[in-house]
C-alpha cells in the first residue's frame, strides 16, 4: 500500500472513531439522569454547633459536610436561623412554614427541602411542619446529637440522608420525615426517647417509615391520617399561634396549677394523665374551671404510648377532647392550629381523630 492510500485509510479510521465517541457521548448526555434539586433551610441545632462552644457554622459551611451529596441532588442553602432548637419561637415556626410553602409555590422544579435543627424540640417542629406546610413534596427534618468536630460526629452522615430522602420521587406524599441514624420516621409519631444516644429518635410500635440503605432508599409504609396537602391547616394571616400549656398529672398533684393556666391567659390546656384514667384525679377541680371558662382541655396520656378514645372523654361532658395517640407535646401542637380555626369542642374532636 502506497503511503498516500496509508494516510487515506488512517484517516478514515480516525474519522470513524471520532463519529463513534461523539456519537456514545451524545447518548451519554441524553441519557444521564439530572440530579434534582433539593433546598436546605438551617435553623441552627448540634448539627451546626462548633466542638468547644465556638460559633455555628453556617448553611453552606455544613454542606461541605455532606460528603458526595452531588450524586444525589443540587443542594441548594440558606441560612432561616442558626440557634438551638429550644431557642425558636412559635413566631419562628409561622415564618418557617411560610417560608418552605413558599418555595414550593415559587419554584416547581424544587424536589423537596431538607430542614436541619437541634433534637430537644425537633419532634414538636417536625408535627407543626407535618400540620401546616401545603405540599405533597417532601420536607426532611434531620440533626445531630453530637458537634461538628467531637468523635463521632454524625451530623454530616445524617445531612446527607437527608438530602437523598428528599430527591427521592417515592417521598412524595408521605408528609413531613425525619432521618437519623439511617432511619426514617414520619413527623407524627417520631419521639425523642434519650438525651444522648445517637439512636434517640424512635416511632416506638408504629415502627419505621423505611430505611437508607447504602444502595437505595427503602419505604415500609405509607403514613394514614391527614397531613401536608391535604392540612385543613393554612397559616395564612396567622401571626401568632394562641397559648396552650401542658400540665402533668402527679399523685397529689394541686388543681390551683390548671386555675392559674387558665387566669394567666392559656387557650387551651393538654393533660398528660396518668394512663388512660380522664377523670384527672386531683386535677379535676381545676379542669372543671377550665371547661365552664369555655377553655378546650385535651387528654392525652403521659405513658408515651397507647390511645385515649373520644367516648372515654365525652362521659365527663363537653369541653373535654381525647387526644387520640398523640403523646402530650404533639396533642399541644395540633391544639394550637385547631385553636386558630375554632373553639368548638366537637370540631377540636374531630381533629384529632382526623390527624
Amino acid at each position: 500500500m502506497s503511503g498516500r492510500s496509508t494516510r487515506s485509510a488512517l484517516s478514515l479510521a480516525s474519522f470513524a472513531a471520532l463519529a463513534l465517541a461523539s456519537a456514545a457521548g451524545l447518548a451519554q448526555t441524553r441519557t444521564a439522569p439530572e440530579v434534582p434539586r433539593v433546598r436546605l433551610v438551617a435553623t441552627g441545632g448540634t448539627i451546626s454547633a462548633r466542638g468547644g462552644g465556638g460559633s455555628r457554622l453556617s448553611a453552606e459551611e455544613i454542606l461541605q459536610l455532606a460528603p458526595g451529596v452531588g450524586r444525589y441532588a443540587q443542594a441548594e442553602a440558606e441560612q432561616f436561623a442558626n440557634v438551638a432548637s429550644t431557642a425558636l419561637t412559635l413566631d419562628q415556626w409561622i415564618r418557617l412554614a411560610g417560608r418552605l410553602n413558599e418555595l414550593f409555590d415559587r419554584d416547581a422544579g424544587l424536589a423537596g427541602a431538607v430542614v436541619t435543627c437541634g433534637t430537644d424540640s425537633l419532634e414538636e417542629l417536625a408535627y407543626f411542619l407535618h400540620l401546616t406546610v401545603r405540599s405533597s413534596r417532601p420536607v426532611v427534618v434531620v440533626g445531630a446529637m453530637r458537634s461538628a468536630g467531637t468523635p463521632g460526629y454524625e451530623g454530616g452522615a445524617n445531612l446527607l440522608d437527608g438530602f437523598r430522602v428528599a430527591a427521592q420521587p417515592e417521598s412524595r406524599g408521605r408528609g413531613v420525615l425525619v432521618v437519623f441514624n439511617d432511619e426514617i420516621h414520619s413527623a407524627r409519631e417520631v419521639t425523642k426517647t434519650d438525651a444522648l444516644r445517637l439512636q434517640t429518635f424512635q416511632s416506638g410500635s408504629y415502627g419505621l417509615m423505611g430505611v437508607v440503605d447504602p444502595d437505595r432508599v427503602v419505604f415500609f409504609r405509607d403514613p394514614l391520617k391527614r397531613h401536608t396537602v391535604t392540612s385543613e391547616f393554612d397559616l395564612t394571616g396567622v401571626s401568632a399561634l394562641p397559648r396552650v400549656d401542658i400540665l402533668l398529672f402527679y399523685q397529689g398533684a394541686p388543681d390551683d396549677l390548671v386555675r392559674a393556666a387558665v387566669d394567666n391567659g392559656a387557650r387551651g390546656l393538654v393533660i398528660a394523665m396518668a394512663g388512660a384514667d380522664v377523670t384527672g384525679g386531683s386535677l379535676a377541680p381545676g379542669i372543671g374551671y377550665a371547661i365552664r371558662k369555655g377553655i378546650p382541655v385535651a387528654a392525652a396520656t403521659r405513658t408515651g404510648s397507647g390511645r385515649i378514645a373520644p367516648a372515654s372523654a365525652s362521659r365527663l361532658g363537653e369541653g373535654l377532647v381525647a387526644a387520640e395517640d398523640l403523646v402530650p407535646l404533639k396533642a399541644r401542637v395540633l391544639l394550637m392550629l385547631a385553636l386558630t380555626k375554632t373553639r368548638s369542642a366537637s370540631e377540636i374532636q374531630r381533629m384529632f381523630t382526623e390527624y
